[in-house]
């Protein structure tokens, strides 16, 4: 999925979000999940944000690139 040079999310803070939702113990598996599909959306995510703000003549994604595909 994932180039092996590029970083992967930190299971650490897959915890984090996992356990702000929920009392229950967060086995690694879940963690890993969690890592999956967080970076699944974010390389679908990335280049239509890359669009918008290409379109609005810029070569920084902004918050509101990412507002913009996530309501379109």
């Amino acid at each position: 999925m994932f180039n092996k040079n590029m970083k992967r999310l930190p299971l650490a803070s897959m915890e984090n979000i996992l356990k702000k939702s929920s009392n229950i113990r967060i086995s690694e598996s879940a963690k890993k999940e969690l890592r999956e599909v967080l970076e699944s959306e974010i390389k679908q995510i990335s280049p239509k944000a890359q669009e918008f703000a290409e379109h609005s003549k810029r070569k920084t994604i902004k918050k509101q690139d990412i507002e913009m595909v996530l309501n379109f």
